[in-house]
C-alpha cells in the first residue's frame, strides 16, 4: 500500500467520529504488543496551552541532548506533522507499513481515526528507539484514547467550557474528565486553573496518591517581570519565539515539569529549550506571521480563553493599525456566540469562511448567528484569494486568520500548493 492509499484509508476512518473509550485501543495495541510500554512519556492535557507545553518540554528535552518523540494535533498541511522525533516528521513509508500491516486488526477493532494515529505513534516511537515521548491527549483525558500509558507526568495545561456536548457542561465536570490522565503515583503539574478546577484535581491527587505540582507556587510575578523558582532551577530570561504573555506561563509549566521530573538544573537548557522551540518543533499557528507590512497573523485560538489570550496580546499592537480585519472559522461544538461578541469589539471586518468537515460550523450557521447578534460578517468562500490580495493592500493594515486549526490548516495547505 502506498501513503496516498494509506492515507486515503486512515482518512476514511474519520466516518467513526469520536468515539471516548479504551476497549478497541487496548485490544488493538495488545495485539501488536503494547509498544506504550517501553516508552518514559509525559502526558499533556488542557483546554489550551497543551500543544504549546507539549513542543515546550520536547524543545527543552532535545536541548539536553535526547532523542525525543512528541505527539500532537490536529495537522495544519500535512498528516506527518502530528508524529516528529526531534522535529522530523514521521516518514511515508513508516505510515504506509503500518497500515499495510495492520488494515484488517484496524477493521475487526473498529478503530477511528485518532485510535489508529495514536498506535501508529506508539510503534514508531518504539522502533526508533526515542528516549523520552511527549503525548497530547485528542479529546478530554479519562477516555482519551492516549490515555493507556503510565506516564513520568501528567500535565493538565488549562480548563475552560469546551465540547462540552462530550466533557460535561460545568468546569468540574470538563475537570473531572481532564483529570482522568492522573494515575497513580505519578506527579501531576497544573497551570493556572479555575478554582472550581484546582480543587477537582487536589480530591483526584490526594486519592491517586500523587503528588501536585501548581504553577502558581513556583512564580514570581512583577509587573514587567515574570520568574520560576524551583529548588532546582531558577528561570527568569524569557527569551520567547512564541508571542504572547501567556505562552511563558507554558513555557514556565514545562520547566517545572522537567526541573521537577529529570532533576534538571542546568538553566541553560531551559533557555535554550524556549529559544529554540520553533526551531526544535516546527510549531504552527500560535501568533504566527505568514507575512509583514502587511501584517497577516495565523493564531489557532479556538475557544473563548484562547481568544481572550489572543486579544490580550493583540490589544498591545492594536493602533499601529489603520484596518484591522478578521477571518475566522470554527467547529460547530464551541461558544461560537461568546467568540464572534468578542471579534467584533477589536475589528473593523468580521470575515466568516468554512471547510467541508462534519463538525465544522458553515457559512450559513455563522451567518445566522451574526444575524442574531446583530453583527455584520462577510462570507469569503475563497478565503485563500483574500489572504493573497490583502498582502497586496496598505502596509499599515492587519489581517488576523483566527479560530479552529482545522480551517487554519486547510487554508495555510491551499497557500501552499495553489
Amino acid at each position: 500500500m502506498n501513503i496516498d492509499n494509506s492515507l486515503k484509508k486512515l482518512f476514511s476512518l474519520h466516518s467513526f467520529g469520536i468515539k471516548l473509550g479504551l476497549d478497541n485501543i487496548n485490544c488493538f495495541l495488545n495485539e501488536i504488543g503494547k509498544p506504550y510500554q517501553k516508552l518514559k512519556m509525559f502526558h499533556v492535557a488542557g483546554s489550551n496551552g497543551k500543544g504549546s507545553t507539549s513542543a515546550f518540554l520536547a524543545s527543552i528535552l532535545i536541548e539536553s541532548n535526547y532523542k525525543v518523540g512528541l505527539y500532537t494535533s490536529p495537522h495544519f498541511v500535512r498528516f506527518n506533522e502530528r508524529i516528529t522525533i526531534n522535529g522530523k516528521e514521521i516518514p511515508d513509508e513508516f505510515i504506509a507499513s503500518f497500515i499495510d500491516r495492520y488494515e484488517n486488526l484496524i477493521d475487526q477493532f473498529n478503530l477511528t481515526f485518532f485510535e489508529v494515529t495514536t498506535a501508529i505513534a506508539f510503534r514508531y516511537f518504539e522502533t526508533q528507539k526515542v528516549d523520552y515521548a511527549v503525548i497530547e491527549t485528542g479529546l478530554g483525558g479519562r477516555l482519551d484514547a492516549t490515555n493507556v500509558i503510565r506516564p513520568l507526568a501528567s500535565i493538565i495545561t488549562s480548563i475552560s467550557l469546551e465540547h462540552t456536548h462530550i466533557l460535561g457542561n460545568t468546569i468540574e465536570q470538563i475537570s473531572a474528565e481532564k483529570a482522568g490522565i492522573i494515575k497513580k503515583g505519578i506527579p501531576v503539574f497544573i497551570g493556572k486553573l479555575p478554582p472550581q478546577a484546582v480543587g477537582v484535581i487536589e480530591n483526584k491527587c490526594s486519592g491517586s496518591d500523587s503528588e501536585l505540582f501548581k504553577i502558581t507556587e513556583y512564580l514570581n510575578e512583577k509587573k514587567n517581570s515574570f520568574e520560576l523558582y524551583t529548588d532546582e532551577l531558577e528561570l527568569d530570561d524569557w527569551n520567547m519565539p512564541l508571542k504572547g504573555d501567556y505562552q511563558k506561563y507554558n513555557a514556565a509549566l514545562a520547566s517545572l515539569v522537567i526541573s521537577k521530573t529529570l532533576d534538571e538544573s542546568d538553566s541553560n537548557i531551559f533557555e535554550r529549550g524556549i529559544k529554540n522551540v520553533v526551531k526544535n518543533t516546527r510549531i504552527q499557528g500560535r501568533y504566527e506571521f505568514y507575512n509583514k507590512r502587511p501584517d497577516i497573523i495565523f493564531d489557532s485560538a479556538h475557544n473563548p480563553e484562547g481568544f481572550r489570550n489572543f486579544l490580550d496580546e493583540f490589544k498591545k499592537d492594536i493602533m499601529k493599525y489603520s484596518k484591522k480585519i478578521v477571518l475566522f472559522g470554527a467547529m460547530r461544538d464551541k461558544a461560537v456566540e461568546n467568540m464572534l461578541s468578542m471579534l467584533n469589539k477589536y475589528f473593523d471586518e468580521i470575515h466568516i469562511t468554512s471547510i467541508n468537515y462534519d463538525r465544522a460550523c458553515t457559512i450559513t450557521e455563522l451567518i445566522e448567528i451574526a444575524d442574531k447578534l446583530n453583527i455584520k460578517v462577510l462570507a469569503e468562500h475563497d478565503p485563500v484569494a483574500l489572504v493573497r490580495n490583502f498582502s497586496k493592500e496598505d502596509k499599515n493594515n492587519v489581517l488576523v486568520v483566527l479560530g479552529s486549526m482545522y480551517v487554519l490548516g486547510e487554508l495555510k495547505s491551499r497557500l501552499e500548493y495553489k
